[in-house]
C-alpha cells in the first residue's frame, strides 16, 4: 500500500531538495584580486529547539473519541495549508487509522472502506508538498507529522501522531531531520485535547507487523473540521 508507515529505518511509506550555492567569482586580471567566498548557509535550528506555536485548530471526531489538534503555520506553513485544504474539503471524513503501532505512531488520513467494504487507499487531490523538517520542531510524543514515501517531497494527505518520543532517545526511532540522506518527517502540530483518545487508539488490536498493523476493528475519523 502506498504512503504507509514502515516500522523502523526507511519509514513512512504506504501509500532532496538539493540546496546549491553559486560561488561568486572575484575580480581577476593582474590586480591580484582573490575569489570571493560563497555565502554561508544558515544552520537550521536543532530538532526540539523550537516550541510549537498554535495558529490553527482542527477537531477529529473518531469512533474512539475526540482529538483536537493545534497546528503551527508559523514554522510549517506549507504543511499546515495543505492539511487544512484536505480538512475543509472533507477528505478525511470516514477515513480510518489504518496503521497502529503501540510504541511508535498511529497513522491515518488516506484509507477508507470502499463500496465493497474493503479498505482502499484514497487518491490525493492535491500535489505532493515540500518537506518542512528543518524547522526546529521535533517528533516527540503527541506531535502531529506528515507521512510520506521514501522521497522527501512526497507527502500528500496522510498524517501520523507520535505516541512516543520518536527523536532517537531511549532507543526509539529518530524521525527528525538528520542529514540530506535522512531528512526526517515534518512536524506541523500537536494534540491539544484527547491524548487519552490517542492512547486508546494505540492500544487497539491489530493484525501485526506482517499484516501492516491494521486495526482489527476500524477506528474511523467520522469528521474532521477546522475550529480556528
Amino acid at each position: 500500500m502506498k504512503s504507509t508507515l514502515s516500522r523502523r529505518g526507511a519509514l513512512l511509506a504506504a501509500s532532496v531538495i538539493a540546496l546549491s550555492l553559486a560561488a561568486c567569482g572575484g575580480g581577476g586580471g593582474s590586480s591580484g584580486g582573490g575569489d570571493t567566498p560563497p555565502p554561508s548557509t544558515p544552520t537550521p535550528p536543532a530538532p526540539g529547539s523550537v516550541a510549537i506555536t498554535v495558529t490553527h485548530k482542527v477537531r477529529l471526531t473518531t469512533t474512539q473519541g475526540v482529538i483536537e489538534l493545534g497546528l503551527d503555520r508559523t514554522h510549517a506553513p506549507i504543511t499546515v495549508d495543505n492539511f487544512l485544504k484536505y480538512v475543509n474539503d472533507g477528505f478525511y471524513n470516514n477515513t480510518v487509522f489504518h496503521r497502529v503501532i503501540s510504541n511508535f505512531v498511529i497513522q491515518g488520513g488516506g484509507v477508507a472502506r470502499n463500496a465493497a467494504g474493503a479498505l482502499q487507499e484514497k487518491t490525493p487531490t492535491y500535489p505532493a508538498i515540500t518537506l518542512e523538517s528543518q524547522t526546529g520542531l521535533s517528533n516527540v510524543r503527541g506531535t502531529l507529522a506528515m507521512a510520506r514515501t521514501t522521497l522527501p517531497n512526497s507527502a500528500t494527505a496522510q498524517f501520523f501522531i507520535n505516541v512516543v518520543d520518536n527523536n532517537g532517545t531511549g532507543g526509539n526511532t529518530n524521525l527528525n531531520y538528520q542529514s540530506a540522506a535522512n531528512p526526517g518527517y515534518a512536524v506541523f502540530g500537536k494534540v491539544e485535547v484527547g491524548m487519552d483518545v490517542v492512547d486508546k487508539i494505540k492500544a487497539v488490536s491489530t493484525n501485526g507487523d506482517i499484516g501492516g498493523n491494521v486495526p482489527l476493528a476500524d477506528v474511523i475519523v467520522t469528521k474532521a473540521e477546522v475550529l480556528q
